[in-house]
């Protein structure tokens, strides 16, 4: 049974590991004050109770990281407690006595979460990575396993009102509560977390009244619910907190299932504290719902923080920082795990444990911290008193950081400064300076040494001279040469001297780190002209006096030198193993003849003490060897890591060692004095109190470092049998080393069994790299330390394993002879006799045939022919095994060396080694083993061998075939560029088949550039353009262009223009134009697209999208036209004008122009494209305007007006309208240039009608609904508010929808519901009465209400009727015809019937007349062909350039004039008849009826 060790009998005082990482709850305190903490696999007891902390004790025992940690409250209870481990064991202890109760391994995977019940005192419930979660009874010793969720537990919490509910936190976000009364029935899964539940907290009170009351109380309700669950036992209610990784923290309602708070953690600003900057942070979000304080909650926060929330308030009065009335308060990391006590005074105390390492405590009421415990998160590797500072302890710690702790202080028994800049490694190493105060010199694991000055604030200087490997001792002494040099003129008087894991000593200057340390061997070699090498040194120590110099080595050997020359006095060759420590005996208050005395502790367990006062005080002039020690000191059972004498006392020694003890010695009687093994593993630091003669300090590999006294401990000599009993269990145990999870170390003292050695681990998690705890399911806490050489500090040298320095031996070549010389003594002895008969007698004796049979290993002893009939022997033995290789060799050393290549080229085992002696046999056989080689090579597809081989037989041709035959394309043409003619055709084959591969597998890039080197500029060109993204096409463009592939350049360059243009993207694409002098054309169309589509995004017509766009298309302040704009721009930036000539005429240009596409306009084409092409006429005007061409330029106009008409973007139609002539005359092109429209062709007149027509049309619609905006600022038919982009489009696509569909829809849809609309809208409101003529305003009414445009659209409405049911007809009879009509097919068949009704329209009196009867097919091919010809009698004019839907303006005159007195009787009266005479449809007639009465 593994028991816990009673701080108060074995250490005074002791900073304790440091908590571990990452876990829900490792630590824990009880009701009577004493708190336990989970550090690496100890749990530490710390009484909190007092105005300071006291470490109380350790329960030692589990085998790996303890994961959790937790008491049992009840009253009389208390005492007991409850820890568990990754080891998958469950531990109950008695905390009164540090004894372990019982334990038990119920899980299968590593724990990660246990709770002791607060409300029944015998139910402890523990979780584990695999979601497992069982229930223990600790009276009974029953257990039982629930299942309730497959996820990773990370929290369990038991409820303190109900003490068969259990809330259970994942990893993944989930909370679940479940019945442990009812097999884990799972009673609510509370959902709202995104991610790792890291703390959950149960209300201390029972019931949901104390925050009903807030008005915040449904607030965050949406953000969690409960599902999938059995409520039943929570009717009462209560409420529970969560802390997630996902930054917030939820307060749950058991009543309501759900989330009725969320508390998201404050942004803040980080204090200046001593935290490493390059440490990346995390967030572990703990909660803790202080004992009776049912409002108030305790969280941590991002950067260390600790937050009081009162769930009372809102906003920033909801929570309270902790610590802010001084500085330096608060963890400077993210905090892991709190609890709180209640004393007996009424103080309520709240415990927190953080990845700063520090433990604090704080006072609930004042929200202050009481007291500090910092704690330690790697090995004390050393520590020193200074020899100024009286009290001042310096410690070197494994997870990179300095200690400085004022054991004096009174008030502060853990007075502590930490330092961390500029150590990027474990501190191996410290020293004060022997004078100056406050100077301490460091030494780390990567090999720099550097000097702090602990009283200050300024980081510390190091070393520009940096070791190889760890440093493992600093001391400082006098210099030496060189730098002894001088010394009278400022120089310093004592030097760093640091000795590293390579064996090197380095002598620093401490004023001057910055410049070159010097290697003291040079100084020996030349003082004592020694040729030879030096042994590497391990240790060095200066005798206080500064006059002598002891240097440890690997060897064993210990030189001792006397300052400044260091000329060789003795060597001690005592030890026989590395040297790992050398302390003189002090020289104040002691006798002269103990100032000599030099103690050496090595790998071997045995302290030995010299006595050297001889040699020191009468130097010889040879140095002398010392072989018998003054002193031996017997009693460790491992190897010495460190020593200290004591300065109170005569020849008294501390001595540390690997068995786990610290042992204090009488030297001059060779006396164990006592012996302390408060420790857990082994020790690695030690040193003497400087002010009490009873304290000493230690520290280890347990990650403490402890004061304990002299007198009060129990034994006097190491325990014995240490060093038998771990040979025994490492041959019980071989595969120790592989293991990846260490064990604790020694136990109480005892036999260290497992990861003394085979540690490989980080310390701590983030003192190696805080980052590598975060890849497995739960984040481990800690792990062992890692060391980077078996010999790390401390120095030690172990043998390595013979059995892995054994190689395999080589199987034998004569194996049958060999084999002879294995039989018994009396055959080999007659072998002798035989040999000798053979060799001196004239004939062998009677059966015996050297060579052969029996006698076969006489052929190495005896002729020729007799070692040939061995080999033949040999080779038929080596054949029957299988071992042809070995066939091969004898034939070989036989002089067969055709019958040996020949036997491996037919078993296809040919070699290097065979392949280079093949010449031998003669060029013919030669060749054929080469060739043979190059096939067995391509078997095993070791293709570039093959081909250098068929190299030094001069087949370059065949080498090439075959590498362009296996596909290796880059080391062939490599081997033709080296060894061929640079205009093989070769070489051109190769390239082009490469890029045929490259280009099907997709690496376009690199098969252009095979098609360039191939001379194949135009694939290389087309091949890039196949990625079609703008990069690629504009590499494909410059570079055919430099290739002189001008008709591809500009194919590529105008895609890659488009591209660019469709992005909105003009800069890009003008500069791709622009290297392009043919391209001019599609310059001038760009940069006519970009200005009108800037144009149409500044009025807000269309969205805003342009990416980049030319300082020059921002909108004009004047009143210039858009085509003035347009020749503004030509002439400065193209040089395009009147007077250009050339490639840049105009004539020329519009000849170019032709080329451009422009298909038919359609509604599926989208507004940027429309944009495009409307542009394309419009360049084709400006371009006739030039050219002084009137007709054209009237018809380009028109052409661009009408393909934004007739794609159905009226919006934009209207403002292209507005810009182009904004004095609403279509004959006034530019007033700007004075130029005014003179057409008398009849196509001229008629496309300049039509525009005219077209601006009146949408001046009509801008006058009628001005007229119904009384009081209201009067609005353009287009100059809609401009942030009403959707009402624009409204108007816009029920306008649309009249161009295309029949008059009766248009009407209805359109004019009547659009009145009907704003007249709604304007209800109550007095009408707009004007009082100048319709003619006054512009309109022209001629051009709207025009009898043969109105004739010729109704016949045109007529024959799309006729074609609709002639279309239902073909589809109805097809459908009879294969039979039942698909559904799709009947659907379409209704919608078709139900749209050809009757229409109005000339000859409409005569559908009317038919639509009562059942139209056939001849009637209506009749009526079809009587429309064609009515359309064919109409002037073409009518037909290519429409007018506004003239029915549609009827119908606008006559709502126009119901509501303003504008329209005259007469304009009405045309209306009506128009009215009369073309609009008899029924849709028609409906919308006229109010005007046709």
């Amino acid at each position: 049974m593994e028991v816990a060790r009673a701080g108060g009998a074995m250490y005074q005082r002791a900073l304790p590991a440091s908590p571990n990482w990452y876990c829900s709850r490792s630590s824990d305190v009880n009701s009577d004050g004493l708190m336990g903490v989970g550090a690496k696999n100890i749990v530490y007891l710390i009484d909190v109770s007092a105005a300071s902390c006291t470490l109380e004790g350790e329960l030692v025992g589990h085998r790996d990281l303890v994961s959790g940690f937790s008491f049992c409250q009840h009253p009389g209870q208390n005492h007991l407690c409850v820890s568990s481990s990754h080891d998958g064991k469950i531990r109950y202890w008695d905390s009164s006595s540090k004894s372990l109760l019982k334990e038990h391994e119920a899980h299968q995977s590593p724990i990660t979460a246990v709770h002791w019940s607060p409300l029944d005192k015998n139910l402890v419930v523990s979780g584990d990575e695999k979601g497992v979660v069982v229930c223990y009874w600790f009276h009974t010793g029953d257990t039982f396993s629930l299942f309730p969720e497959p996820r990773t537990i990370f929290c369990i919490t038991c409820s303190p009102h109900a003490w068969n509910t259990v809330a259970v936190g994942y990893k993944d976000g989930m909370i679940v509560l479940i019945d442990v009364s009812k097999k884990g029935l799972v009673m609510q899964r509370l959902r709202g977390h995104d991610d790792e539940i890291h703390s959950l907290a149960w209300s201390p009170l029972p019931g949901e009244d104390a925050l009903y009351s807030r008005p915040e109380d449904s607030e965050g309700s949406g953000a969690g619910q409960a599902t999938n669950g059995d409520s039943a036992g929570l009717e009462k209610g209560c409420y529970l907190a969560s802390g997630s990784k996902d930054q917030t923290v939820k307060i749950w309602s058991t009543v309501k299932s759900k989330a009725v708070m969320t508390l998201k953690m404050p942004y803040l600003k980080k204090r200046g504290s001593a935290v490493d900057p390059s440490v990346k942070e995390r967030l572990w979000l703990n909660v803790h719902w202080p004992k009776g304080r049912a409002t108030q909650l305790v969280s941590s926060c991002y950067s260390g923080e600790l937050v009081l929330w009162d769930l009372t308030k809102t906003g920033k009065l909801r929570w309270t920082l902790l610590g802010t009335s001084s500085e330096g308060q608060n963890h400077s990391r993210i905090v892991f795990n709190m609890s709180s006590v209640l004393l007996q005074d009424n103080r309520q105390l709240l415990l927190s444990t953080s990845m700063d390492r520090n433990i604090k405590c704080w006072d609930l009421d004042s929200l202050d911290c009481c007291w500090t415990l910092p704690t330690l998160g790697g090995f004390v590797y050393t520590l020193t008193f200074s020899p100024v500072g009286t009290g001042c302890l310096a410690l070197g710690v494994g997870d990179h950081m300095i200690r400085v702790w004022n054991t004096l202080t009174t008030q502060n028994q853990y007075d502590i400064r930490s330092f961390w800049h500029g150590i990027k490694s474990k501190v191996t190493a410290l020293a004060w300076h022997p004078k100056k105060e406050g100077s301490l010199a460091f030494g780390t694991d990567d090999g720099k040494v550097g000097i702090y000055e602990v009283y200050t604030n300024k980081p510390p200087q190091i070393s520009s001279s940096y070791h190889r490997k760890t440093v493992y001792t600093l001391a400082w002494g006098p210099p030496v040469p060189p730098m002894s040099f001088g010394a009278d003129r400022g120089k310093s008087t004592f030097s760093l001297y640091s000795c590293a894991g390579e064996g090197v000593i380095l002598q620093h200057d401490p004023l001057k780190l910055s410049g070159e340390a010097y290697d003291i061997d040079q100084l020996i070699r030349n003082t004592n002209n020694i040729k030879h090498k030096l042994s590497p040194h391990t240790d060095l120590s200066w005798k206080p006096d500064g006059k002598v110099l002891a240097i440890g080595n690997e060897d064993g050997c210990i030189d001792v030198y006397q300052a400044p020359s260091l000329k060789l006095l003795c060597s001690i060759q005592q030890h026989h193993k590395i040297i790992n420590t050398l302390q003189w005996h002090h020289d104040h208050s002691s006798p002269p003849e103990l100032h000599c005395l030099l103690a050496s502790g090595s790998s071997n367990a045995i302290v030995y003490v010299h006595d050297l006062r001889s040699v020191i005080e009468n130097p010889p002039e040879s140095p002398v060897v010392v072989t018998e020690p003054y002193r031996r000191l017997c009693g460790h059972t491992d190897k010495i890591t460190d020593m200290a004498w004591s300065p109170h006392h005569e020849a008294r020694l501390v001595t540390a060692s690997y068995d786990g003890t610290a042992q204090v010695w009488d030297v001059l009687l060779e006396e164990a004095l006592s012996n302390y093994r408060g420790h857990n593993g082994y020790l690695l630091s030690v040193d003497w109190s400087p002010v009490d003669p009873d304290v000493i300090w230690t520290g280890g590999k347990d990650f403490t470092a402890q004061e304990w006294r002299v007198s009060k401990q129990e034994f006097t000599k190491p325990p014995k049998g240490k060093k038998m009993t771990k040979l025994k269990e490492k041959k019980s145990n071989p595969n120790q080393k592989k293991k990846k999870t260490p064990g604790p170390g020694e136990m109480n003292g005892g036999p260290v069994t497992e990861g003394e050695k085979s540690v490989t681990g980080p310390e701590q998690s983030g003192e190696e790299d805080e980052g590598s705890s975060t890849s497995s399911s739960v984040p481990p806490p800690a792990a062992s330390e890692m060391q980077r050489k078996p010999s790390a500090v401390p120095k030690t040298k172990d043998k390595p394993d013979t059995n892995l320095l054994k190689k395999k031996k080589p199987r034998s070549m004569l194996p049958l002879s060999t084999s002879m010389d294995h039989r018994p003594k009396e055959d080999l002895m007659q072998d002798c006799i035989t040999l000798a008969s053979v060799h001196h007698n004239h004939a062998p004796p009677a059966g015996c045939v050297p060579g052969e049979g029996e006698h076969i290993h006489f052929g190495l002893f005896s002729d020729r022919p007799a070692l040939y009939r061995m080999f033949q022997s040999e080779e038929k033995g080596h054949v029957e095994a299988g071992h042809f290789d070995s066939v091969v060799y004898l034939r070989l050393w036989s002089g067969d060396l055709e019958g040996a290549l020949q036997l491996a080229m037919e078993r296809g085992e040919l070699n290097d080694h065979l392949l280079s002696i093949a010449p031998m046999a003669g060029f013919e056989a030669w060749r054929r083993a080469v060739e043979a080689y190059v096939q067995q090579l391509c078997l095993q597809e070791q293709y570039l061998k093959a081909a250098s081989h068929l190299l030094s037989i001069n087949k370059v041709y065949e080498a090439i075939d075959l590498l362009r035959s296996h596909k290796v394309f880059r080391e062939a043409i490599a081997l033709v560029k080296a060894r061929l003619p640079a205009d093989d055709p070769v070489l051109k084959e190769l390239y082009t088949g490469w890029a045929a591969v490259l280009e099907k597998d997709g690496h376009l890039s690199s098969a252009a550039k095979c098609y360039l080197a191939a001379g194949a500029s135009f694939d290389a060109a087309k091949v890039l353009s196949r990625k079609n993204d703008v990069s690629s096409l504009k590499t494909a463009s410059i570079l055919a262009r430099i290739s002189g592939e001008d008709a591809l350049a500009k194919s590529l360059a105008l895609r890659c223009a488009k591209d660019l243009a469709s992005a909105q993207n003009w800069v890009g694409a003008q500069d791709v134009l622009s290297s392009h002098e043919s391209l001019l054309v599609h310059q001038l169309h760009l940069s006519t697209t970009e200005l009108l589509t800037v144009m149409l995004e500044e009025a807000r017509v269309i969205p805003q999208v342009s990416s980049s766009c030319h300082a020059w298309s921002s909108p004009d302040k004047g009143v210039a036209t858009l085509q003035d704009r347009v020749r503004d721009v030509w002439e400065k930036l193209y040089e395009v004008s009147e007077a250009s000539e050339g490639r840049r005429g105009a004539a020329a240009l519009l000849q170019e122009l032709k080329s451009l596409e422009s298909p038919t306009p359609s509604a599926s084409v989208s507004i940027r494209q429309v944009l495009q092409y409307s542009s394309i006429h419009l360049t084709h005007a400006v371009l006739s305007w030039l050219v002084d061409d009137d007709e054209e330029l009237i018809k380009g106009l028109w052409q661009a007006v009408a393909w934004l008409r007739d794609a159905r973007h009226f919006c934009v139609s209207a403002e292209v309208l507005r810009r182009l002539f904004p004095e609403k005359d279509v004959t006034v092109c530019s007033r700007k240039r004075q130029k005014t429209l003179h057409v008398s062709a009849e196509e001229g007149k008629a496309a300049a009608n039509s525009l005219q027509a077209f601006v009146h049309y949408h001046r009509l619609y801008e006058r009628w609904w001005s007229s119904s905006a009384h009081n209201q600022k009067v609005h353009s038919r287009d100059s809609l508010p401009e942030t009403d982009l959707c009402a624009r489009d409204k108007v816009e696509d029920k306008v649309e929808d009249k161009v295309e569909d029949k008059v009766e829809d248009k009407v209805e849809d359109k004019v009547e519901d659009k009145v009907e609309d704003r007249q709604s809208s304007e209800s109550g409101k007095s009408t707009f009465s004007p009082t100048r003529s319709l003619d006054d305003l512009g309109l022209d009414a001629s051009l709207l209400l025009s009898e043969s445009h109105a004739a010729c659209q109704a016949t045109q409405r007529s024959v799309r009727l006729i074609q609709e049911q002639l279309a239902a007809m073909v589809q109805q009879h097809s459908g009879a015809q294969g039979g039942a009509p698909e559904p799709g097919d009947q659907q379409a068949d209704t919608q078709t019937s139900s749209t050809t009704d009757p229409s109005d329209g000339h000859g409409s009196a005569d559908a009317a007349e038919g639509s009562g009867d059942q139209e056939t097919l001849l009637s209506l091919s009749v009526k079809m062909s009587e429309l064609q010809k009515e359309l064919c009698d109409l002037p073409d004019t009518l037909k290519t350039f429409p007018h506004p839907d003239v029915l549609e303006c009827c119908l606008v005159l006559l709502h126009f004039s119901k509501s303003s007195p504008l329209v005259s009787e007469s304009l009405r009266g045309d209306a009506e008849v128009l009215l009369r005479k073309f609009g008899s449809g029924p849709s028609a007639l409906k919308a006229s009826r109010r005007f046709l009465a």
